[in-house]
């Protein structure tokens, strides 16, 4: 196993969390070897957690500053087991098994004794075998882990991409999709919270018992949630897929620059396929849709990690040539841990840099010269106009930004890292491919928020503005933070900061997939 680093966001600060002082370890022997301690950051904070490591290695210990094949025994502080196996899984660590997970009242013990004591059941974290979930699943495993407590808001779930209830999220995102194709916003809501909900959940539903005391469980919910439980499938997302007005939306929307009002209205006028569509001279479709007939065959396949570490150099390669020190971030689902995703975000930003220097022109006038360039539509910022926050949970941002089809060489992508055999075909016609680049370009003050707001997830996102205005009677946008009680915004340098003026737990981005 590597050993886990946190990433940093600003290069450029002095004190970041997750990066620790060094410690000199000349001057300390080390007396018990058998164990080796590893000591969780997570609601502990950097002082705190550095104090400790020194304390345990002048005293004899052999504590790790990172988290490697070596470590024996994980101490946590204030974390469930639950909380401490999501935070091993968001770290790549699938066999929790060998390591002891303990509280941190078992290290304060052996600092009294100066030596290693028995790790008594009071101080381990109980592991349940409550992932994946069989019918001879103790009942109280499930009930116990739901007694903590699970928020209604995502942004207080550590959701990873271990999604243990793929059965019912699949059903319910189906379900969702619909309504949203119709246009009906509150069932649609309801079904992508309950499946935030169970994309969290660290256990397989099994019965309808493991939803007892479960947010976002209505009615309709619990119905496909039982007949999934005793049928194996739901009918109504089972009948969904070959629902002609479904298809049809599905078909239409997956063309570049076309939407619902469009494919309403193609659906309206009897069209059932894109052939129907293009076959139609009368039509008058947009730059973007143009764009969307001729290269949808590339836009609606997979973008694998490695076709998105190319088209990140590239992005790199034409922003820094303009602006050497740029800060150029990969968003989206990328950077909460997916190996799949349908087009490459980037968030742009430098310090002292002004609206005037026109950074997207004069990238995609390099691009243009290159012949990388497919098509974009750049929209201008209108940040002078905007008023900020935006009281709308799902509001747009007024970012300058470029919505863009780049033309990526095969020869540029590392395939040794993935498994592009389903595109073979498609190279052996063409040695290149049209992917979607989007391009957002931020004030330095105004970068973190930027920032967690083009992260994702959409639920988690939509939950977070939520709980500001709610909870915090604060509003919250890509631009801002408004404390409306202070009546002041509140600047923050990270994303950690962002968190703490919420009085939220920090989530990983890989933590914000719900």
């Amino acid at each position: 196993m590597d050993k886990i680093r946190t990433p940093s966001l600003f290069p450029q600060r002095k004190k970041q969390k997750g990066m620790h002082p060094p410690i000199s370890l000349s001057s300390c022997e080390v007396k018990f070897s058998e164990l080796v301690i590893f000591i969780m950051e997570r609601k502990m904070g950097v002082t705190r957690r550095t104090f400790l490591m020194e304390l345990a290695r002048r005293k004899g210990f052999r504590v790790e500053n990172e988290l490697s094949d070596s470590v024996t025994h994980i101490v946590a502080e204030n974390n469930s087991c639950a909380e401490v196996l999501e935070w091993l899984r968001g770290h790549k660590v699938r066999d929790s098994s060998r390591f002891e997970l303990l509280d941190i009242s078992w290290f304060t013990a052996c600092m009294e004794a100066g030596k290693p004591v028995d790790s008594e059941k009071k101080h381990r974290l109980i592991v349940q075998q409550a992932y994946p979930a069989t019918s001879d699943t103790p009942e109280s495993e499930a009930s116990s882990f739901v007694a903590g407590r699970v928020s209604q808001y995502a942004c207080q779930r550590r959701t990873t991409l271990n999604n243990c209830n793929k059965k019912f999220t699949d059903a319910f995102e189906i379900l969702a999709e619909n309504y949203e194709f119709r246009e009906n916003e509150v069932p649609c809501l309801a079904f992508m919270r309950a499946a935030s909900v169970l994309k969290f959940l660290p256990f397989t539903v099994v019965r309808m018992e493991d939803l007892k005391g479960l947010p976002c469980m209505g009615g309709e919910i619990r119905n496909v949630i039982e007949e999934i439980i005793e049928e194996g499938e739901s009918s109504r997302a089972k009948d969904m897929l070959t629902d002609e007005r479904y298809q049809s939306f599905k078909l239409f929307t997956s063309v570049f620059g076309v939407g619902l009002k469009t494919s309403e209205k193609w659906y309206r006028m009897g069209f059932r396929t894109l052939e129907e569509v293009k076959a139609d001279k009368t039509l008058k479709l947009s730059r973007m849709q143009k764009a969307g007939f001729l290269y949808h065959e590339d836009l609606v396949s997979k973008v694998f990690k490695a076709e998105a570490d190319a088209v990140s150099l590239i992005v790199k390669d034409a922003v820094r040539t303009f602006l050497p020190d740029a800060l150029v971030t990969t968003t989206g689902g990328f950077r909460r841990g997916k190996k799949i995703g349908h087009d490459v975000d980037f968030l742009i930003t430098c310090p002292g840099l002004r609206q005037e220097e026109e950074v997207l022109h004069k990238v995609i006038d390099l691009w243009k010269k290159q012949g990388l360039l497919l098509y974009y539509d750049l929209i201008e910022s209108t940040l002078e106009q905007a008023k900020l926050p935006s009281r709308k949970v799902d509001a747009f941002d007024h970012f300058q930004k470029c919505f863009a089809i780049l033309k990526l060489h095969q020869q540029r992508v590392d395939t040794s890292s993935c498994d592009t055999s389903e595109e073979s075909d498609k190279a052996e016609v063409k040695d290149w491919k049209a992917i979607r680049v989007d391009l957002v370009v931020s004030p330095f003050e105004q970068y973190a928020y930027a920032l967690l707001g083009w992260t994702g997830s959409r639920q988690f996102e939509r939950d977070l503005r939520r709980y500001a205005t709610h909870e915090r009677k604060m509003m919250l946008d890509n631009h801002a933070l408004y404390d409306k009680t202070k009546r002041i915004f509140l600047k923050a340098k990270s994303e950690e900061e962002i968190f703490a003026h919420l009085g939220l737990d920090y989530l990983e981005p890989w933590e914000r997939n719900a």
